[in-house]
């Protein structure tokens, strides 16, 4: 009897060991966190930025001017792949000038296109121009406005998805205007380089 019985808790046994086996082997496997994969980075979007630089150049009164500008841009980029297209307006304060001759303020409205290498964007950019000037001759000053065009490149590096740095030349021409003057009217028109470094924040 008792042989009888321990004889069929083996065969129990040996029908139970697969079924257990199967279950270890089939185990659900452990519920890992799936990490997304960082975004692309993209240059599109608006953006508002401060920038400061040195200028030189000359009126056809005066061949040697210079001076400090500073001021804002901002802008917009449309991003079609590494091809990168833009608009971008800017407004600087400035005292490019010489003894008879001052540029007071320029702003320009200008297309840009460039090159997108990831976070390092290589560009070229034209369009219009104005500025404000001031000439003085024997203690008689008289303030007239300009309007002209501008061409120029640059490279931006974005630091991080809402922070860039860049660094641009812009060449000002502005259209003769006429000035009051104690030798009586004076036609002054000027042409400017500007180089100068910028912060955009992009939205």
């Amino acid at each position: 009897m008792n042989t009888k019985i321990i004889a069929g808790l083996g065969f129990v046994a040996l029908l139970a060991t697969p079924a257990a086996a199967a279950d270890l082997s089939y185990r659900a496997p452990n519920n890992y966190a799936y990490a997304a994969p960082a975004p692309a980075f993209t240059w599109q979007g608006f953006y508002l930025g401060a920038n400061a630089g040195y200028g030189w150049g000359d009126a056809n009164t005066s061949k040697d001017l210079n001076g400090f500008s500073g001021g804002f841009q901002a802008g917009y980029n449309w991003q079609f792949n590494s091809l990168v297209l833009g608009l971008e307006t800017d407004l600087q304060g400035a005292n490019i000038g010489s003894r008879t001759f001052e540029l007071d303020y320029f702003g320009t409205v200008r297309a840009r296109a460039g090159v997108a290498l990831d976070q390092f964007l290589l560009y070229g950019t034209a369009g219009f121009a104005y500025g404000g000037g001031t000439y003085e001759l024997a203690y008689l000053s008289n303030d007239q406005t300009h309007t002209g065009w501008t061409i120029g490149a640059g490279g931006e590096y974005a630091i991080n998805p809402n922070w860039s740095v860049k660094a641009e030349y812009l060449y000002v021409d502005l259209n003769k205007q006429t000035y009051t003057s104690v030798v009586g009217p004076v036609d002054v028109g000027a042409t400017a380089n500007i180089v100068r470094a910028g912060v955009n924040y992009h939205f």
